[in-house]
């Protein structure tokens, strides 16, 4: 079974950084997609990037490219999400998400860790 456990969220003063992790277990996982994706209350969830990780390819969307950046560690079992030049639209919570590569949709999810950007 898989599971996903995200940590690091909390409260940041806009123009700061957080880094967010996201512990994975339950079987190998070279041949997935991890993701990170964001949801506020009463809006759709949004893709925040994904990563290969066999190879540590990453996808970004094009608003968020250069502010956020995923990686792995793939002896860790780890991925992480850093998050720079926050905004106050960067509030929301913060979910981890993993498929087979080949699959179109996100099979699992952990339970997501709060980020709040805010003086």
């Amino acid at each position: 079974q898989v599971q996903l456990v995200e940590s690091g969220g909390g409260l940041v003063q806009p123009g700061g950084s957080l880094r967010l992790s996201c512990a994975a277990s339950g079987r190998p996982f070279s041949d997935y997609t991890m993701g990170w994706f964001r949801q506020v209350p009463g809006k759709e969830r949004e893709s925040v990037g994904n990563i290969a990780w066999s190879t540590g390819f990453t996808t970004y969307p094009a608003s968020l490219k250069g502010r956020f950046a995923i990686s792995r560690d793939a002896a860790m079992n780890t991925i992480y999400l850093e998050m720079n030049n926050l905004k106050p639209e960067d509030t929301a919570r913060y979910y981890c998400a993993a498929k087979v590569a080949v699959r179109p949709v996100f099979d699992y999810w952990g339970q997501g860790t709060q980020v709040t950007v805010s003086s």
